[in-house]
């Protein structure tokens, strides 16, 4: 799976924002923090979930299961708007 070309992501610090084109079928924006952030930037190519979680639990530290959690929610939320290539 990865981010449809039809999404830009913008980072500006503290927060990422994930912005439709015209073409991209959904109107608004998603709003998120470094953690969608880093989730969005490995979209760009090509992956999975478990490589996705993977990369997560490198570079954050977090309780057991909630790299997980985290992956697992935005993975949806991304699906539900069809900004992933699946």
């Amino acid at each position: 799976m990865k981010l449809k070309k039809e999404f830009l992501v913008h980072n500006t610090g503290g927060e990422t924002v994930l912005v439709p084109t015209g073409a991209a079928g959904f109107s608004g924006v998603m709003r998120g923090n470094r953690s969608l952030g880093a989730i969005l930037e490995m979209l760009r190519t090509d992956t999975d979930e478990a490589a996705l979680v993977s990369a997560m639990k490198a570079r954050f530290e977090a309780p057991e299961g909630a790299i997980e959690a985290d992956v697992k929610k935005a993975l949806a939320e991304l699906r539900g708007i069809g900004a992933l290539d699946e």
